[in-house]
């Protein structure tokens, strides 16, 4: 498969040309046969005789590229670049005039016994301006495009750098959370089950390892992640009655098994589920979760019942762990995700749809 097949990949390739320094001496071989190219069109040379006609190309040629590589390695870096825009302009025209002169006194000195109609050139002046004008020109927006494209692939660098080290931050701000609620369930069941708060402990340590081996890697399997939430939903099943629950996949499992999505994605939307489907007087509660794929998409619907008498702002649903994830799925998928959450008197629901 070869390296710079899509037009992506190929911009790649240009960018990599224009400033690598592996690609240092093609690109010098580039800009010396191009500018060549140019000058062997023109007309100024073809005024004398041969063989000097040649010499005379030979060089134009050269002190134009000395005058381009002075402007490219001393005028650009040491004025343009730090900001001495008089003083380079000052220099940069200087240098024009300078080279033209010196071009056309040796022209007068060496060349003019061997001009072929001395009265065609009379557009040698305009010609040789022009062909200054260019290569200045072409010198100056080629290090400025080189600056501008290494600067711009440092602020990427930068910010991937720090999008990662947000990420990491978040994620271990969401770890700390959904531990600290486990705990209270252990608590909790040490006053009333000793014997289920062993099976939760032993349960818990199963969480522990999927967060020390799974949640420290960049993507998990879907399928990983929902045996995962199933594990977490029947941990709770065991502390409170009279609460069902349903993880409905309606995708085939083969397709879910080629699936990989950032690890923990979903936690935080259950264990709010969770935590606010509680019934104070015991009665019947619910949680229900839908995963799909569709177009291309991973669908999550987390619904969960609530007390119609038990008023939760939206605010509050979420909380910290809510806002962190939010951020996450910001720092992941930028816009390209959906995230909507609505409650009834009955109900919360919260859907989320993510690139795959």
């Amino acid at each position: 498969m070869l390296k710079y097949q899509t037009k992506e990949l190929r911009k790649y390739l240009f960018i990599d040309l224009l400033i690598k320094d592996e690609y240092k001496f093609l690109r010098h071989i580039i800009f010396l046969i191009s500018f060549f190219l140019f000058l062997f069109f023109a007309r100024f040379w073809r005024w004398y005789s041969e063989p000097y006609s040649y010499f005379i190309l030979l060089f134009v040629y050269f002190s134009l590229i000395g005058m381009a590589y002075f402007n490219i390695y001393v005028l650009v870096p040491y004025f343009f670049f730090k900001k001495y825009y008089l003083s380079y302009l000052s220099l940069l025209i200087l240098l024009g005039v300078v080279g033209l002169n010196l071009i056309g006194n040796c022209f007068d000195i060496f060349f003019s016994d061997y001009r072929l109609n001395p009265e065609e050139n009379e557009g040698g002046l305009y010609e040789g301006t022009l062909m200054c004008i260019s290569i200045i020109l072409i010198s100056t927006t080629f290090k400025l495009l080189q600056k501008w494209t290494k600067d711009n692939e440092r602020i990427v660098e930068l910010s991937n750098l720090t999008m990662n080290m947000e990420l990491k931050e978040l994620r271990n701000q969401i770890n700390p959370h959904f531990l600290f609620n486990m705990l209270n369930t252990v608590k909790a069941l040490i006053r009333t089950d000793p014997e289920k708060a062993s099976t939760v402990i032993v349960k818990l340590s199963e969480f522990l390892r999927y967060q020390l081996y799974e949640n420290n890697e960049e993507k998990t399997l879907l399928t990983s992640e929902i045996e995962f939430l199933s594990n977490f939903i029947n941990l709770e099943k065991i502390r409170r009655e009279n609460f069902s629950v349903e993880i409905k996949t309606e995708t085939d499992k083969k397709i879910l098994n080629t699936i990989f999505i950032p690890p923990n994605l979903f936690t935080t939307f259950v264990e709010n589920a969770i935590k606010h489907s509680v019934e104070i007087n015991d009665n019947p509660s619910y949680l229900n979760i839908n995963i799909e794929i569709k177009d291309k998409n991973l669908l999550f619907v987390c619904t969960n019942s609530r007390n119609p008498n038990y008023s939760i702002s939206n605010a509050n649903y979420g909380g910290l762990g809510l806002a962190n994830n939010k951020r996450r799925l910001e720092l992941l998928y930028q816009d390209r995700f959906d995230l909507k959450i609505h409650s009834t008197n009955q109900e919360y629901i919260v859907n989320l749809s993510i690139p795959i």
